[in-house]
């Protein structure tokens, strides 16, 4: 029997290190996936790492809830420009392209979770993002906002302390750079951790690090 969906518990807490899955492959020849969740096959809400070989390309699409993506390495294209890594795009519902990349890259890609009402297309290249510094050796950049959602880029320095208390609808952390720990265990980079409703941890730096949070945005079970 095929699987369906995955990880859509929002109850429950879930710590996902990319290492511990395999590169599986996406309909089109040269793209790769490993995906933390999914509500059906190449269908629905889903979050994944997506890794495209020199010369891989999709046909003309579109997402019809959005498309949220940060580009952690290599150079992502389609027909507006090229995205180099640390680029954050977000293409609104009903927006269509014909992604590709020559060079190869990988992404963290969210499909299908935009709010009712976000239609505003975001293209943040790294030259474009305005870091503010933060108390404890933290510093943000804002990437995009909606209603109580709220993401952005967070780097630290070792031993920073990240903003503890409870997390009102929920949050999402990807690591990027470096690592984290909490109460619950330690975090090596690529690590995805999603935290429900109300839930409340506090993460130190083990190394300088970088990662994407986004807050506000999970269902408030």
């Amino acid at each position: 029997m095929p699987r369906h969906s995955l990880n859509l518990d929002f109850t429950q807490r879930l710590v996902i290190s990319s290492k511990q899955l395999a590169w599986v492959p996406a309909p089109p020849p040269r793209v790769w996936r490993k995906q933390f969740e999914r509500e059906a096959p190449e269908q629905g809400h889903a979050t994944s790492l997506v890794r495209y070989q020199a010369g891989a390309r999709f046909h003309s699409h579109s997402h019809p809830m959005g498309e949220e993506i940060l580009v952690l390495e290599g150079v992502f294209s389609d027909e507006q420009g090229d995205y180099p890594a640390g680029t954050y795009l977000r293409n609104p519902p009903g927006y269509t392209h014909t992604p590709y990349s020559n060079t190869g890259c990988v992404l963290f890609v969210k499909l299908n979770q935009f709010q009712e009402g976000d239609t505003q297309r975001v293209v943040l290249r790294p030259d474009d993002m305005q870091w503010h510094g933060g108390e404890q050796g933290l510093d943000v950049v804002e990437l995009h906002s909606f209603g109580g959602e709220r993401t952005v880029l967070m780097r630290w320095r070792a031993g920073a302390a990240l903003p503890a208390g409870e997390r009102t609808g929920g949050e999402e952390i990807l690591i990027i750079e470096g690592g984290l720990q909490d109460e619950h265990g330690s975090y090596p980079r690529h690590t995805w951790i999603r935290s429900p409703h109300l839930s409340s941890h506090s993460f130190v730096a083990e190394e300088e690090g970088l990662a994407l949070i986004k807050t506000g945005h999970l269902p408030q079970v």
